[in-house]
């Protein structure tokens, strides 16, 4: 049984599962937008909300705990400087899914996420 566990397990291992979603979050904060199926684009809005709630406290123990996780300075950097202050007052809700239609080849449910 399931009890208490959060998210999807996306039919990957653990360490490929948390890549996935690492390098999702990264090309989210970098480019702002992302296009990809719907139960990644769930599962890499949960990341992605933590991350930034993380951010907006400031300090260096934020910045070396999503620093951690995204282990990409750039895109570290941009997320101090340019995304949290964006939301300084806004307690939740940094994202956005929007569902474009089903993928041609398999059918996919693909969705669009993005920064509001």
């Amino acid at each position: 049984m399931r009890h208490k566990k959060k998210g999807k397990k996306l039919e990957r291992d653990k360490d490929h599962r948390k890549a996935l979603l690492a390098n999702l979050v990264n090309s989210l904060l970098f480019h702002e937008e992302i296009t990809t199926t719907k139960a990644k684009a769930k599962e890499t809005v949960r990341f992605t909300e933590k991350i930034i709630t993380l951010a907006k406290k400031n300090s260096l123990h934020s910045r070396r705990g999503v620093l951690k996780f995204l282990r990409d300075k750039r895109v570290v950097s941009k997320l101090f400087e340019v995304i949290t202050p964006r939301y300084e007052n806004r307690k939740g809700g940094y994202t956005q899914i929007v569902k474009l239609g089903y993928r041609k080849g398999d059918n996919a449910l693909m969705c669009k996420v993005k920064l509001l």
